[in-house]
């Protein structure tokens, strides 16, 4: 029986942090889907299907590794899947909070799927979507917090922005 994971996640977009954890993961995991979720309180700047070519891109290499997107709970989504694991990254104290609430909800709605937490390493635990989209706008070095299609693609974005 494979080991089957889902990481979640807006990427919007996809930094070294994320990156990391997906890696991790996939030295873990048979087979590891990425789900790009669209997070009702956010505003992307990439669209679903730009979010995840970027991903895609990024996660070539990762054989094990799937990316699709969904916009309704991640705990139907992983069932969907046959997951029996949620994987998330913590940066910081900060988030253990909500994703403390994230998982007693999961739990709530499936007790049978586990949540594993990996820590994020300590050169990403700054690392935010948020923080590099506004590095970006401004014009600022995102160079080692990014992949390198994924620093052009923004610098697309806010090319006709006046700084």
């Amino acid at each position: 029986m494979d080991k089957i994971a889902v990481v979640p996640g807006s990427f919007d977009p996809i930094t070294n942090g994320h990156l990391d954890i997906i890696k991790r993961a996939a030295d873990i995991f048979d087979v590891v889907y990425i789900a790009v979720m669209n997070n009702s309180a956010k505003k992307p700047l990439f669209d679903v299907e730009e979010r995840k070519a970027l991903i895609r891109e990024v996660t070539k290499e990762l054989e094990n590794v799937q990316v699709e997107d969904s916009s309704g709970l991640l705990i139907n989504y992983a069932k969907s899947k046959n997951a029996h694991v949620i994987v998330r990254g913590l940066r910081a104290v900060s988030d253990f909070e909500y994703e403390m609430q994230i998982t007693s909800m999961n739990r709530y709605l499936d007790e049978n799927i586990e949540t594993f937490f990996i820590m994020t390493k300590n050169q990403h635990s700054f690392l935010s979507s948020s923080i590099v989209k506004e590095v970006s706008q401004y014009g600022g070095d995102i160079s080692r917090l990014v992949p390198p299609v994924v620093e052009a693609a923004l610098k697309d974005k806010f090319k006709d922005i006046v700084r």
